[in-house]
């Protein structure tokens, strides 16, 4: 941990506060949001699909407070593997080498140069534009596929939940993701999804096609968060807090 980031972490301990980085705010309007949603719905495990190295779930517990159980998707073999590291000192929080998808089976995955852009879809002229070498393909690599629904019942049985969170960010197929829970998403007490306001993937539902689908299986927005760091003033994507009323 470099100096900086210790002396922030001692002043947000000593002051019981975030410290927040210049342009950074959506962030904290995000932890904010989410604290207040866990308690509420009193969260009990969190589905975290497409985890790349863990980010989300360590947010969660450094910024959230949620400490309750995370299971971890993520099919890029490397990036798995980092993401057994970083969970392995934390015992409720469990990693599956899977993409999920609508159907279980296999599918092709297109490694581009930048991790965090990696997807079962290919990168769009839009893309391409904005990112260039960002979205240069790599390699492409098969991956096994499950479904959302196949995993609940396995996990439930394992953990016992009852209120459990759903967060995607999957790069273009978090419909497919949820398509994959059938009936077992309306069992999630919320959700959060990347939404696209210009659309980076091929073939990848539009912000308003994917909140008509969510809203369509009972789910409400509660909350929408700037995706657009590094590219002020142009939004290209949201995440889509939402809730089952």
């Amino acid at each position: 941990m470099n100096v900086k980031r210790l002396a922030r972490r001692m002043v947000e301990k000593a002051l019981d506060v975030h410290v927040v980085p210049v342009g950074h705010g959506a962030l904290a309007f995000e932890w904010e949001h989410l604290r207040r949603l866990f308690e509420h719905f009193a969260v009990d495990c969190v589905f975290d699909v497409g985890a790349n190295v863990g980010q989300y779930a360590t947010m969660l517990r450094a910024r959230v407070g949620y400490q309750g159980p995370i299971v971890s998707y993520e099919p890029v073999p490397e990036l798995a593997a980092r993401l057994r590291s970083a969970s392995a000192p934390d015992p409720a929080w469990f990693v599956e080498e899977l993409a999920l998808d609508a159907v279980e089976g296999r599918a092709t995955l297109n490694v581009f140069a930048s991790d965090r852009f990696s997807s079962l879809h290919s990168a769009s002229a839009a893309a391409t534009q904005q990112f260039r070498e960002k979205v240069r393909l790599e390699r492409r690599v098969e991956v096994r596929t499950a479904t959302l629904a196949k995993e609940f019942v396995k996990y439930q049985t394992t953990l016992g939940f009852k209120r459990p969170f759903l967060k995607m960010d999957t790069q273009g197929h978090d419909v497919s993701v949820a398509v994959g829970a059938g009936d077992r998403l309306r069992d999630f007490v919320g959700l959060q999804s990347e939404l696209a306001i210009q659309r980076l993937y091929e073939d990848a539902p539009s912000y308003a096609e994917a909140l008509e689908f969510y809203r369509g299986r009972g789910f409400e927005p509660s909350a929408f968060v700037p995706n657009n760091l590094g590219h002020f003033p142009r939004l290209l994507e949201i995440d889509c807090i939402m809730f089952r009323p």
